[in-house]
């Protein structure tokens, strides 16, 4: 029990890492640009904040069932992971590290910069229920950090737990906290805003390196004990 409330913390903090990450903030500061146009009463604003928060939840858990059952539910290719998987572990926790420190770089995918803006246009005339269009639409903008926390970090501890909905839904739910936390703010104190998204920059510089080296360590240790089998 112990072991799944630690793998469900970490999926809930894959997520928050991922959503104060550069590429994925810039998402979510368009969201509260658009929650944000929802100029109806606090209330509302909360209400479109929830509804981003489904949004991205409701993606991530499909995307996350899916990949959990598919290799579930092949024999083969569940057999060879569950084989394979403390020796593919250490390297790929390592890639994961490098690329979170960004000594690895990869071109951005998705829905990004201008074309989410684009959409985020169209989808403002829905009305406060564009808030959760806006939350899949989002989700599905993956960039190198958010996919290697999602398909690498998540998805490994998923499968270890045959966690085919609750770990990425909490991912998605830690995706979109961020949001919910402007939405407050813009409910009922706009004006601690900018004091909050510097305070956010710098946290997530120093999270996003500890939670790197940490990666680094574990995945040097798997290569260690599992391919070298010095231990």
């Amino acid at each position: 029990m112990s072991e799944l409330a630690a793998g469900l913390g970490m999926a809930l903090w894959f997520g928050i890492l991922t959503s104060i990450s550069p590429c994925p903030l810039a998402s979510n500061i368009a969201a509260v640009s658009y929650i944000g146009g929802q100029n109806e009463g606090a209330r509302r604003v909360l209400l479109a904040g929830v509804l981003y928060t489904a949004g991205r939840a409701l993606t991530y858990t499909v995307i996350g069932a899916i990949l959990v059952s598919s290799t579930r539910y092949i024999s083969l290719v569940a057999n060879s992971l569950q084989t394979w998987m403390n020796v593919l572990l250490g390297p790929f926790l390592i890639l994961v590290g490098l690329v979170l420190l960004e000594v690895i770089r990869f071109g951005s995918f998705g829905i990004q910069g201008g074309i989410g803006e684009k959409v985020q246009n169209r989808i403002r005339g829905i009305g406060i229920w564009g808030a959760g269009v806006l939350g899949i639409v989002f989700a599905l903008s993956f960039c190198p950090v958010s996919a290697a926390l999602f398909f690498g970090s998540l998805f490994s501890i998923a499968f270890q737990f045959n966690s085919r909905f609750a770990m990425p839904a909490l991912f998605g739910v830690g995706t979109a906290l961020p949001v919910i936390a402007f939405a407050f703010l813009l409910a009922f104190a706009s004006e601690g805003i900018n004091r909050v998204f510097q305070g956010v920059t710098w946290f997530e510089g120093w999270a996003r390196k500890i939670t790197a080296v940490i990666f680094i360590g574990a995945g040097v240790y798997y290569v260690i004990r599992y391919i070298f089998e010095w231990i």
